[in-house]
Order: C-alpha cells, then structure tokens, then sequence
C-alpha cells in the first residue's frame, strides 16, 4: 500500500516549533548576548584614576589663638557737643567769617555784626561816666574841707551830714554809669560772634547784608563738635552683668564701631559711660563710647555696627565660622586625614567673633577642616586639596565637559 500523507495535525506542531524556536533565539540574543561595554568617562588629570571621581575641597588649618568676645549691636555716631550759633545783639550782618562745612576752632570769628551803632553807644556812656565823676570828685573834695571846718566848730552836724550823703549819691551815679559804660562795651563785644567750641561748621543760615535778631531761632551756624565724637547702643539687659563687672572693675573696654555692611572697621574707641537705668518698654540698657575721630570717619547721625569686646578667650582652638555645619546630629565639620579621606567631626562650639569660631571639643591644633566643596562631599569621600596644585572647584565643571561630550556612545 502506499504511505499515507503526513496530516495537517503533524504540519501544525511543525510550524509552531519554529516559531517558539526564533521566539526563544531572539530573547537569548536580546536578554543574554554580549554588549559593547561601556567606557568609563576620562577624569581630569588631577583627579587621578582613582573611581568614584576625587573631590575637589579647599581645607583650613585648625589654629590655637587668642579669641576676643564680643557684644554686637547697632549704634548711632552722636556729638559730645552741638552748638547753634546765634547773635545776641540786632544789627545787620556785615561779614560772614566761616567756611561752610569747615573746621572752626574755640574763639574764631565766625561773623561780625555793624558796630557802629555800639560803639556810639559806648563812646555816650563814656561821656556820661566822665560828667558823673567829676561830680563825684567835686562832692569828696567838699567833704574833706567840711570835715575841717567841722572840727574847728564852724559847720554844723547837719552839714556835714548832708555832704557825706552827697557824695555817696555821687558815687552811686558813678557806679551805675561805669555798668552802663561796661554794658555798651560788651555789647559792641557781641557785634563780633566767635565760636564757643571747636568743631565742623554747617551750612550758614543766613547771608551777609541781613538783619540778625536775638530773637532768630535758627541762628547762623550750627557747629558739631566731631573730634573725639561718640557712638551710642543698647545692650539686652540679660548681657549686663558682661559688661558692668569689667567696666566697674576699671577695665578698658574695647569699642569697634564697623561700616553697615560688617566688613571694614571706621574707628576703635573705649566705653565711656553707662546710663542709671534700663529701658522697661525694650529691656535694654543705651552704652556710651567715645572715639577719637582724628580721621573724621565717623559721620554725626550715622548708623554703624557696634562690637564691644567684653573679655578674651586666650589659647583657643578656632576655624572659620563658615567651616561649621549644621543637621539633624547637630555641629560639624568635615575633617581631612592622613588619607585625603573625607571624616564627620561632631564638634561643641565655644564663642564667635563672627569671622572665626572657637572649637571647645572635637578638633584638635593642625587638623584640616574643609571649608569650601562641602555640598559634594560624604562619609569617606576621597579628597584632592585646592589648596595644593590643584585647580580650583570652577573649573572641575568645564573640563569634565568635553570629556562627557567626547564620550563613546553605547550601541546595542
């Protein structure tokens, strides 16, 4: 008999193996094959070959140092005299004698006032004054004949009494003449307006040729004494005890008065004086200190940061405040071995000047701290120090640029 036709039952399991043959061929090739490994990005020279790449860190050396303590505050620059200068006699301003925003000094002459009507006064009571003492004279030498004739018994009591008073209202019209002599001289004194301290003139009020008046409430001048000049502030009261101790005690208590922005130093004085009572409404206390001022950099009215250094902390470690980290652990620092591995210091901080903090446990003298490349750093992480050879952190990102632009692309 002839063989019989495969059946389609047969062809049918044929077909789908082949297909679950390529299906599981494909998924070896896609899932299991060899890829082209990836090539690892080139890293700047001086990150070396070391993987994962070094991080680029500034570090600062832990120092042992004198650390002085300060109070800060807010302080305004305030003259230990102001004066307004005004005219205490009426006439008209003949000259004007100061340089507006100039330095006068105690007993210059900052404007004279017409004295001709003063000193017609003056020479008045001067003729006055002589009439009246010539009477006086008259009278005194009356009563020495008198008294003569008196105790020969040829006047009586009466006369002579009547000539004693004579002569003592002759001088008491003398006496009143001589003030009014004196008055009209001090009077045409005023016509010439000194300055009564030494300072820094302001802008004049009023220009020569007007008519001044005791009564002007603005004056000519007003003159501000700048040289020494003073800073006042308040301090919380919880902070007197730091400062009444010393200042009692007699201690020079050292006073910076510093620019707005805390960063340049415009004169060092001493604390002067204290005020008798703190302020209930604030709870503060206003300090006074006074500044010598030769450079005049301190302005009356100015506003200027204050710190009062209160004591010293001697032999202290320090580090830049900046170096000093904040978390949930509390304070630390990012340490540097001998390793250039990257160690968490947890750290107590003692006082600050604001610049430098002091360390009181955690580090020692001579360990490094990093102060710049912190946001990169970790537990362990490799390290090359900036401070060094190496170049600085900005420039990390510029040349790994074209080394991730250049990089091999990885193809399936």
């Amino acid at each position: 008999m002839p063989a019989s036709p495969p059946s389609r039952s047969r062809k049918r399991w044929y077909l789908y193996g082949a297909v679950a043959f390529g299906l599981a061929a494909a998924v070896w090739y896609f899932g299991f094959g060899t890829k082209p490994a990836k090539k690892r990005p080139l890293q700047p020279a001086w990150a070396g070959s070391e993987w994962p790449q070094l991080v680029p860190v500034r570090t600062v050396v832990a120092q042992v140092q004198d650390l002085p303590v300060h109070l800060k505050a807010i302080g305004t620059v305030v003259p230990l005299n102001t004066v307004t200068v005004k005219s205490r006699v009426d006439g008209q301003l003949a000259r004007v004698g100061f340089e507006e925003g100039g330095r006068v000094e105690r007993g210059q002459v900052l404007a004279e006032i017409d004295p001709v009507p003063y000193q017609i006064s003056l020479a008045q009571g001067e003729g006055q004054l002589q009439q009246t003492a010539a009477r006086a004279q008259s009278a005194r030498s009356d009563l020495v004949r008198i008294r003569d004739l008196h105790a020969k018994t040829l006047v009586t009591d009466q006369e002579l009494e009547a000539q004693q008073a004579l002569v003592a209202e002759r001088e008491g019209a003398l006496a009143v003449d001589q003030a009014r002599v004196d008055n009209a001289r001090l009077q045409l004194a005023y016509t010439r307006i000194e300055a009564p301290i030494a300072g820094r003139a302001g802008l004049r009020r009023i220009d020569a040729g007007n008519l001044v008046r005791q009564s002007d409430a603005g004056g000519l001048v007003v003159i501000t004494q700048t040289r020494p000049i003073a800073v006042q502030f308040t301090i919380p009261e919880v902070d007197l005890p730091r400062v009444l101790d010393p200042f009692r005690a007699g201690e020079g208590l050292v006073v910076e008065a510093w620019d707005r922005t805390d960063k340049t130093v415009l004169a060092t004085g001493v604390l002067k004086t204290l005020d008798n009572q703190i302020d209930v409404a604030t709870g503060t206390l206003r300090l006074k200190a006074e500044f010598a001022n030769d450079d005049e950099r301190l302005f009356p009215n100015q506003f200027v940061n204050v710190r009062l250094r209160v004591r010293t902390l001697a032999k202290v470690v320090v580090i830049p405040s900046v170096a000093v980290q904040f978390g949930s652990r509390g304070t630390y620092v990012y340490a540097i071995d001998a390793k250039k591995k990257a160690a968490i210091r947890d750290v107590v901080l003692g006082p600050t000047d604001g610049v430098l903090q002091a360390v009181t446990k955690g580090l020692q003298p001579g360990d490094l701290v990093v102060l710049e490349g912190l946001d990169r750093l970790r537990e362990g992480s490799g390290v090359v120090l900036v401070d060094d050879s190496a170049p600085a952190p900005a420039s990390v990102s510029a040349a790994a640029a074209p080394v991730a632009a250049s990089a091999p692309v990885a193809k399936p």
